[in-house]
């Protein structure tokens, strides 16, 4: 009888990452891109020169990558819903009534 040889799929249940970029933030960077593309053309049609549009774009890209990669590393892959729904719950509630506590 012939034995047979079964690989492991470790990766089973793991966000998506991809040369750092973790989960959510593929996706902000995809976005990010497709909205540069837009404004370089925007400001091509406009009438701006050539060398001024891929200047302003290539710095507003280079920009938006180490924004998006600051992130990803700070936040990780659920951190920063974390955070934004940290900043939502109130620093204290005010009862101005007893009636809360009083048993009826």
């Amino acid at each position: 009888m012939h034995s047979s040889v079964y690989h492991i799929n470790k990766g089973i249940n793991q966000s998506i990452e991809f040369k750092g970029l973790k989960a959510q933030y593929i996706w902000y960077l995809g976005g990010g891109v497709v909205a540069l593309m837009i404004l370089f053309a925007i400001l091509y049609i406009i009438g701006l020169p050539s060398l001024l549009c891929v200047g302003l774009i290539a710095a507003a890209g280079a920009f938006l990558v180490l924004k998006i990669y600051r992130m990803s590393n700070k936040y990780g892959e659920y951190g920063m819903m974390k955070a934004l729904a940290k900043k939502q719950i109130p620093k204290c509630i005010k009862v101005y009534t007893r009636s809360v506590f009083i048993k009826i």
